[in-house]
């Protein structure tokens, strides 16, 4: 569950700091975009962890 997490929270926080160093190019927009969708597919991953996992659910 951890290893889920962490590995999600690396690729959102890349993607945050970039958007926020290059702020209002079109790459930075992209990337903020692309974040918001990490942060719904890590939600999604763990969710579906909870329902499968015996130890955890």
């Amino acid at each position: 569950m951890s290893r889920i997490k962490s590995d999600f929270e690396k690729d959102i926080c890349f993607l945050t700091s970039y958007a926020e160093r290059n702020a209002g190019t079109p790459p930075a927009k992209t990337s903020a975009k692309q974040a918001i969708t990490v942060k719904h597919n890590m939600a999604r991953a763990m969710s579906r962890h909870f329902a499968r996992c015996s130890e955890c659910g």
